[in-house]
């Protein structure tokens, strides 16, 4: 119940049910435009003693909770009426509550924390991988997020090493294959590094996650965006590509170029048509697609390439085909995470709920099928900052 260790800020949708290991604390670059979770905070190592003083403190409280389930007569199960004892009673704090819920969903996935474990020095970094498999070996999934920058410079050796030592899969954040893009939302990195680190990862038997950023080119570079990005993933053939739509917060530096004007969003319609441009330009690979994040409009389209690109094409041509009112309902419903699927539309219960929302931003006398004011459209996107 004291057992205290460290936990980063974020993590990636796919690794809900992971375990959080705090490597190195913050990004060491922290300079993009798009982002906001380490600005005003500072990088740092974490030294191979403390990592494992916090994997120590995860296995003290594996072992406390496996002893309350023994007393409740569960013979050591962590079922939902230990999860509850657990998140209901005020001497278990947040690290205990992690764990435990980690222990309910299997056990099973690891997480090292923040934006680029891998920037630790190979040989350290195998070294607390080694532990955290000797304190847990039912352990079956380790992961990381990568710096592409940082990935083209270590050698598939190197990786090899970490793969064998249990690092299982390297998330990286390409975002955008269009060097004046990158160099516009200062990314810190080319194209070229990003299919070398990719390359790397790849040829080092490392599953990959690649991210990619629709409407990050705006206006401005949206075809290209969406045309180079999958140029260099045709380059990479990563294990999964997976979309994760630009919304710009207020506490991004991007911000203020949305204020004045410089860099002009996309709207919802013009995104699709994006995501149309980009899978129709991806060729030669076996990548999965995923879209497993709300602040993207179609989760429905994902597949595994290229045998399910009709089916995501068909999703993206159904959405573009429907009348405007149409697909205002689809994005209010999306927004509010009501919708998770084209076919919600034909729940009458939730199309009324949403329908009496809309009604209640649009303009006095405004008929159906006309676009909502500027107002009403900006109240959308802000629906989105709830699932940030």
């Amino acid at each position: 119940m004291n057992d205290y260790f460290e936990l980063g800020p974020i993590r990636p949708p796919s690794e809900a049910q992971s375990l959080l290991l705090r490597v190195t604390r913050n990004c060491p670059w922290n300079q993009c435009e798009f982002c906001h979770t380490y600005k005003g905070e500072k990088f740092s190592f974490r030294s191979v003693a403390e990592i494992k003083e916090d994997i120590d403190s995860v296995k003290a409280t594996y072992d406390e909770i496996r002893q309350l389930s023994w007393k409740m007569g569960f013979a050591g199960e962590l079922n939902r009426d230990t999860l509850k004892t657990i998140f209901n009673h005020a001497p278990y704090d947040q690290a205990f509550q992690h764990v435990a819920g980690w222990l309910y969903f299997g056990g099973a996935q690891v997480f090292l924390q923040d934006a680029n474990s891998v920037m630790v020095k190979t040989d350290d970094l195998v070294e607390v991988l080694r532990y955290l498999k000797e304190k847990f070996p039912f352990i079956q999934r380790i992961t990381s997020y990568g710096r592409a920058r940082t990935l083209a410079k270590k050698t598939v050796e190197e990786l090899k090493a970490l793969h064998q030592a249990g690092l299982s899969r390297i998330h990286i954040g390409m975002e955008t294959g269009y060097d004046p893009l990158l160099q516009y939302m200062k990314k810190g990195v080319t194209a070229k590094e990003q299919v070398q680190a990719g390359r790397n990862v790849v040829a080092s038997g490392i599953s990959l996650s690649e991210y990619v950023m629709p409407g990050m080119g705006g206006i401005r570079w949206w075809r290209e965006h969406a045309v180079e990005t999958a140029k260099v993933l045709n380059q990479i053939n990563p294990d999964f590509i997976r979309l994760r739509t630009l919304y710009v917060r207020n506490d991004m530096p991007l911000y203020s170029k949305v204020e004045s004007g410089e860099f002009i969003r996309l709207a919802d319609d013009q995104i699709v048509s994006e995501i149309k441009l980009f899978i129709e330009t991806l060729d030669g690979i076996h990548s999965t697609v995923v879209s497993d994040h709300i602040l993207n409009l179609l989760e429905e389209v994902q597949g595994k390439l290229p045998e399910e690109r009709e089916k995501m094409m068909e999703v993206i041509n159904r959405y573009l085909a429907l009348p405007a009112e149409e697909r205002l309902l689809y994005r209010v419903g999306r927004r509010l995470g009501y919708y998770r699927s084209l076919d919600n539309l034909q729940d009458l219960s939730l199309r009324r709920r949403i329908e009496r929302m809309i009604d209640e931003v649009r303009p006095p006398n405004q008929q159906e099928g006309v676009l909502l004011s500027e107002e009403a459209e900006r109240e959308i996107y802000r629906l989105m900052e709830n699932y940030i």
